[in-house]
């Protein structure tokens, strides 16, 4: 009975995630509870969700402060630089450019959200591919990779997942994993090497005027206007930049205020006045609002208030330090995020009002992820309370050849691949991976090892319809959802087997 409802509750779970008919939150909480109920546990119910809140307690409170400590560094203007540099870096050739947005998206990667990566990806890149003939499909590839491969962090949710529904610390699991993430980026970098070399055999050489490297400019010269809105329709790519084309109109390209003909997807920007109610094939990244913005403009505007220049130096150290005392593993990580906000508050925003409203802007993100962690703390803790997971662990053990046995950690990392594309991270993290892990435990394997595993697919994940981040890259690059799968799917499968194959070598991964 235990292993009927323990898989009954899987399923039920996976199939309100995967449809929408619930959000984690609402799953996470109501399925366990209902079915913990029909399993008997009664007012017990109440004692295995407290363990699995105390349990998940310190990776909730990791994840709050590191979406905080990020935000502030975007904020401040802390990657502002490394923006401009890149760009600077391209000179006249495209593999230069697509090489550089992957190191851009990489870097970016580090606050742990996709969102916020492709957004400041998008803003200081989609405008020079526009403007220089390069495909836009190129910039959601490589950002979708360098993003993926980077979200194994142990702040972007993956790690944090396996860790909490395993109970092992995070730093076990992502530390031995470095060399394959760095492996998997030297791949992601092959592949954004190779999508510039192309590019640049089907566009030739480009030029970059000395006015795209403003910064201003570079953010909202989105599309090659003449300074009248007229064009002729079609797209015509030159030599030194890129035309693209839009229907008589009374607007101004070149300074991006609107004007009243149609734009190149056959829609008035009256009747867009945001980008965020536009369907994918809709977009158009020329668009500009009554300010002469674009939906990408503002994230880097040199003159946004948040921007702290004169403590650059002092951002960057702490970046540093964090990172290095991350590396060092000799603080815990919730601990070390929650000391390092604060002082970049301290720093930053020395006012009261100013602290205030410089976490109210992240709070958002911080609401969905701590909520999501805190909820999932009723599945882990009814799983394992109602004895479901053990149960079902020696079915499955009773099912699998003894010769697969011994193989788990590599089955559950190829599995990971399809299975985190199909379904949610909160699906297979929370559903899936306790229970091969448990099976896995009857060979040997440590649940440890099995999270290393199970976090190689991201890569691959973070390409599913069902991650928003991925449908926000496509929608502010204009570029088609099928289009991007074309390019992206088969490069995210090699990079995840890449980081396999790696963790299996330098001994992560048990083969």
């Amino acid at each position: 009975m235990l292993v009927a409802l323990g898989l009954a509750m899987v399923a039920t779970f996976m199939f309100l995630i995967i449809t929408k008919r619930a959000t984690p939150v609402v799953a996470l909480i109501l399925v366990p509870v209902a079915f913990g109920l029909v399993a008997g546990a009664g007012l017990g119910i109440s004692d295995m969700i407290k363990d699995g809140i105390k349990d998940l307690a310190p990776t909730a409170a990791m994840l709050f402060f590191a979406i905080i400590f990020f935000g502030i560094m975007i904020d401040v203007g802390l990657f502002d630089p490394i923006v401009r540099f890149i760009v600077r870096m391209v000179r006249n050739d495209p593999a230069r450019l697509v090489v550089g947005t992957a190191v851009l998206a990489a870097i970016v990667s580090l606050d742990g959200d996709g969102s916020t990566t492709f957004i400041i990806t998008t803003a200081a890149m989609l405008p020079l591919y526009l403007k220089l003939g390069v495909s836009p499909v190129v910039l959601t590839v490589v950002a979708g990779l360098a993003n993926g491969t980077m979200n194994i962090l142990p702040w972007g949710g993956p790690t944090a997942r396996a860790a909490s529904a395993l109970k092992i610390d995070t730093n076990d699991v992502f530390l031995p994993m470095v060399p394959a993430l760095a492996i998997g980026m030297l791949v992601v970098l092959a592949f954004a090497y190779h999508l510039g070399v192309l590019e640049r055999r089907r566009i030739g050489r480009i030029e970059i005027r000395d006015s795209l490297l403003a910064p201003q400019e570079e953010l909202v010269l989105a599309g090659g206007g003449t300074g009248t809105g007229a064009g002729t329709g079609t797209d015509t790519p030159r030599r030194g930049g890129f035309r693209r084309g839009r229907n008589p109109g009374t607007g101004s390209g070149a300074t991006g205020s609107t004007g009243t003909g149609t734009g190149a997807t056959g829609h008035t920007n009256a009747d867009a006045p945001s980008t965020g109610d536009l369907p994918v094939h809709a977009y158009d990244p020329n668009e500009t609002d009554a300010d002469g913005e674009t939906s990408f403009t503002g994230i880097l505007d040199p003159q946004r208030k948040t921007l702290r220049p004169k403590l650059f130096w002092v951002n960057a150290g702490l970046t540093i330090a964090l990172l290095a005392i991350l590396g060092a593993d000799i603080v815990a990580i919730p601990v070390l995020f929650m000391i390092f906000a604060a002082l970049a508050l301290a720093v930053n925003f020395p006012h009261l009002k100013d602290q205030q409203e410089a976490i109210t802007r992240h709070s958002s993100s911080i609401v969905s992820v701590v909520a999501m962690v805190l909820a999932a703390a009723v599945l882990t803790g009814v799983f394992s309370g109602t004895g479901m997971v053990d149960a079902i662990a020696h079915w499955l053990a009773d099912g699998i050849p003894s010769w697969m046995g011994p193989h788990m950690a590599v089955v559950i990392g190829v599995l990971s691949i399809p299975l985190t594309f199909l379904m949610s991270n909160d699906a297979f993290y929370f559903g899936v991976l306790p229970v091969l892990s448990e099976t896995a435990t009857r060979y040997g394997i440590d649940p440890t090892e099995m999270a290393r595993a199970s976090i190689t697919g991201q890569p691959f994940h973070m390409q599913s319809p069902l991650v928003p981040a991925i449908l926000l890259l496509v929608a502010l690059a204009g570029v088609g959802l099928g289009d991007h799968h074309k390019k992206v799917l088969w490069r995210a499968a090699v990079v995840s087997l890449v980081m396999l194959g790696v963790g299996c070598l330098v001994g992560a991964i048990p083969f």
